[in-house]
C-alpha cells in the first residue's frame, strides 16, 4: 500500500527484456531495501528481487504490468517516479493507493498558470465513472485532486484536468514528460468497491 506522495526520483540503468517479460535495474537513494520489498515505479508495486549496498534495485516486470502500464517504454536513463510501501506510523498525505494501474492516459496539454502548472489528461472511458470533481487520482504514482472531469461524447477517451504545485512538478517526473506521453492511472479503489457492490441493486 502507498499513499501517492513521491520520495525520490530514480534513474533506470538497465532493461533486459524477454519474450513476455523484462528484468529492470533502477538507481535508487534507498541504501537498506530488502529483497521481497515493494516499491512503486511510476506507480506501478514491483517487488525488489536484489539490491545493492548503493542503493541500486532489480525488479521483474510481469506480461500484465507491461500490457496496463507505461513501463513496457521504459529505456537506460529516464527518470521514474518512486515511493516505499507505507507503515503503521506512516502518515496518510495522499490517498490509498495500492499501486494496481487500472489503465494509461495520455497526457493531452500543459500550461504554466499562476504559478503552478495546468494538465489536462485523456483517460480511456471505462474509467470515467470512477472520476469526480475533487475526488483523488494517481497518475504515475502521483496522489492528485482532479478540478474537472470531462464527459465522454461517444469517443474511446475523455479529460480530466490537474493543477500541479510547484513543490509536486519539481519533485516528480511530470516536469519530463511531454505532451503525447502516457501516464499510469489508478483510480480511487473506494470507487470501485462501491460500485460492486451496488451492482446487485443496481440490476434490479
Amino acid at each position: 500500500m502507498f499513499t501517492g506522495i513521491i520520495d525520490a526520483l530514480g534513474t533506470v540503468g538497465t532493461v533486459e527484456r524477454e519474450p513476455g517479460h523484462c528484468r529492470v535495474s533502477i538507481a535508487t537513494p534507498y541504501p537498506d531495501l530488502e529483497p521481497g520489498e515493494s516499491v512503486s515505479i511510476n506507480g506501478v508495486c514491483l517487488t525488489v528481487v536484489s539490491r545493492s549496498d548503493e542503493g541500486g534495485a532489480d525488479f521483474f516486470v510481469s506480461a500484465e504490468t507491461l500490457a496496463r502500464s507505461n513501463l513496457d517504454r521504459l529505456d537506460a536513463g529516464q527518470v521514474v517516479n518512486l515511493e516505499r510501501a507505507v507503515s503503521l506510523s506512516t502518515r496518510l498525505s495522499g490517498h490509498m493507493v495500492q499501486g494496481h494501474v487500472d489503465g494509461k492516459g495520455r497526457l493531452a496539454s500543459v500550461a504554466a498558470t499562476d504559478g503552478a502548472w495546468r494538465l489536462s489528461v485523456a483517460l480511456p472511458a471505462t474509467l470515467h465513472g470512477y472520476c469526480v470533481e475533487k475526488g483523488s487520482i494517481a497518475l504515475n504514482g502521483i496522489s492528485l485532486t482532479l478540478n474537472s472531469v470531462g464527459r465522454p461524447d461517444g469517443s474511446e477517451a475523455f479529460e480530466v484536468g490537474l493543477t500541479i504545485i510547484p513543490h509536486t512538478w519539481d519533485h516528480t517526473n511530470l516536469h519530463a514528460l511531454s505532451v503525447g506521453d502516457d501516464l499510469n492511472v489508478e483510480v480511487d479503489v473506494i470507487a470501485k468497491y462501491v460500485e460492486r457492490l451496488c451492482q446487485p441493486y443496481l440490476s434490479r
